[in-house]
């Protein structure tokens, strides 16, 4: 039985505005299907590749950690709201690099942000920072327009989930899971009409929401 510090690292990130049970169950299955040591959610302070988050950093931060109080295998991550500038991944990796040299890096990716990860800053570096794992919809079928993404994947992909652990970069993992179709922005556009998002989110984080009154 391996300890679990030599057990990879998940990392999730995204702007969570707000957090909801889609974030939540992904990285709650990703830890327990592929043995990780803890998926980590980071909360991007400035996304490079959408509008400025409407709720402040500070609050999506309190948001996530009440989502996640008392889950095991679940971390916060407040690196990139500590950080000025755009919220680079490779950035945030090269950071986690240097805290962990010895340890496996895993960064968690749904298939449509693998497939437009060649417009990411410095995206080739990241492989050799950490793996990637690409989650992907059952019968879901890879496109094969992207060439620059196809040949990355043929070149980096593995077949056996145990590489992940004994590498510590370099490899790109596809797991097949039903993921939930919840949205941030489906979130804040029932609060902001003034109807009821229960079930769709953690009822302490809609708790949250109200006593500040965030998104109406």
């Amino acid at each position: 039985m391996r300890e679990k510090n030599d057990k990879p690292i998940g990392i999730l990130g995204g702007t969570f505005n707000p957090i909801h049970h889609g974030h939540l169950r992904l990285a709650i299955e990703l830890y327990e299907r592929l043995d990780l040591a803890e998926v980590r959610l980071v909360p991007a302070k400035q996304p490079p590749h959408r509008e400025q988050p409407s709720v402040s950093s500070e609050f999506r931060l309190e948001l996530v950690k009440i989502a996640i109080m008392g889950v095991n295998g679940l971390s916060v991550d407040d690196r990139e709201l500590r950080r000025e500038g755009p919220s680079y991944m490779v950035d945030t990796l090269s950071s986690l690099r240097q805290e962990f040299p010895q340890r496996s890096l895993a960064l968690i990716l749904g298939m449509d942000a693998f497939l437009d990860l060649y417009q990411w800053h410095e995206w080739e570096r990241l492989i050799t920072l950490a793996h990637i794992l690409v989650v992907n919809r059952p019968n879901s079928q890879l496109s094969d327009q992207n060439k620059t993404m196809q040949n990355f994947l043929k070149q980096h992909r593995i077949s056996d989930k145990k590489d992940l652990q004994s590498e510590k970069f370099g490899k790109i993992w596809i797991e097949k899971m039903p993921m939930l179709t919840i949205s941030s922005t489906q979130i804040r556009n029932i609060i902001a009409a003034g109807k009821n998002p229960t079930y769709l989110l953690p009822a302490t984080v809609l708790e949250k929401i109200n006593i500040y009154k965030l998104y109406h």
